[in-house]
């Protein structure tokens, strides 16, 4: 995970290792922006094989997310066979050929020389009836189309789940999934991880920024920032020549790190304790 960017704990490290060894999907849940998405993409290039991506929502059907049926190309089939004088069943237009894979059913029919890694992204965001149509393929790698069959994996696809915990998820979904929890990383760990993601970041202002987000967080805020927005911060700051967080240079650069109106202000107002020792750490 190292080689490809991604800062990997034990933790981490070894719930992905598991997911891949023993061919089972793996729920990471955690607060918006530390790393969850960014994990699943780092997996899939460490292993040098193709991600496949589905970002969940309010709403998501079957035909989104397993397949669909290509109604154009059956309609194009029985304008060929009426001109040829044959007459097609329903058999003949509900066949694999006249399927449209979506994300899960391309994953278990996938050819490529290693199995894919597949994100099921922000699962929390989508309705309890879409966890229910993952509960054959969690558990079996499979999908069962009425009209064809059941589609089994050949290899299993290497699955990973992302949650917020914007909601609960269903026991079901849960007991099909190992788990892992990442917490926000502490200071020194964002540090690691901004010296790789901003090379060229001054290393004063990268220890100090990694710092002061971490005060940051423990303030009431609507949006903490997560490692993208201190990432984005970081690289606004390094862009202006910035070499010392200050607050004008600081304040300048808030439209990467906050995310509300509400959140510009508190942020603003944490910038006068710049100087004061960090005691929440104690």
């Amino acid at each position: 995970m190292q080689r490809v960017g991604y800062l990997v704990d034990e933790g981490l490290a070894t719930a992905l290792f598991f997911a891949v060894r023993l061919g089972q999907p793996v729920l990471l849940e955690g607060e918006p922006g530390v790393g969850k998405t960014t994990a699943a993409k780092a997996l899939a290039g460490a292993l040098d094989t193709t991600l496949i991506r589905l970002q969940c929502y309010e709403g998501l059907t079957a035909s989104e997310a397993l397949y669909e049926w290509n109604y154009q190309r059956q309609l194009l089939a029985i304008r060929l066979a009426e001109s040829r004088g044959d007459r097609l069943r329903d058999a003949d237009l509900f066949t694999a050929e006249f399927l449209s894979d979506r994300p899960i059913l391309q994953a278990i029919r996938f050819a490529g020389p290693r199995p894919p890694v597949l994100l099921i992204d922000e699962i929390d965001r989508a309705d309890d009836e879409f966890e229910a149509l993952l509960f054959e393929f969690l558990g079996e790698a499979a999908v069962s189309i009425p009209e064809i069959g059941t589609f089994t994996a050949r290899r299993r696809p290497i699955v990973v789940l992302t949650s917020n915990r914007s909601r609960e998820l269903h026991d079901a979904l849960r007991r099909r999934c190992l788990y892992h929890w990442i917490e926000f990383p502490a200071a020194a760990r964002v540090a690691q991880i901004l010296r790789r993601a901003v090379p060229g970041a001054d290393g004063s202002l990268i220890a100090s920024a990694a710092d002061f987000v971490g005060r940051v967080r423990i303030l009431e805020l609507d949006k903490p920032p997560g490692l993208a927005e201190v990432i984005d911060w970081v690289s606004a700051l390094s862009l202006l020549g910035v070499t010392e967080l200050t607050r004008p240079a600081a304040e300048r650069t808030l439209a990467a790190l906050a995310k509300t109106a509400d959140d510009r202000d508190t942020v603003a107002d944490a910038f006068d304790a710049l100087d004061e020792p960090d005691t929440t750490r104690a």
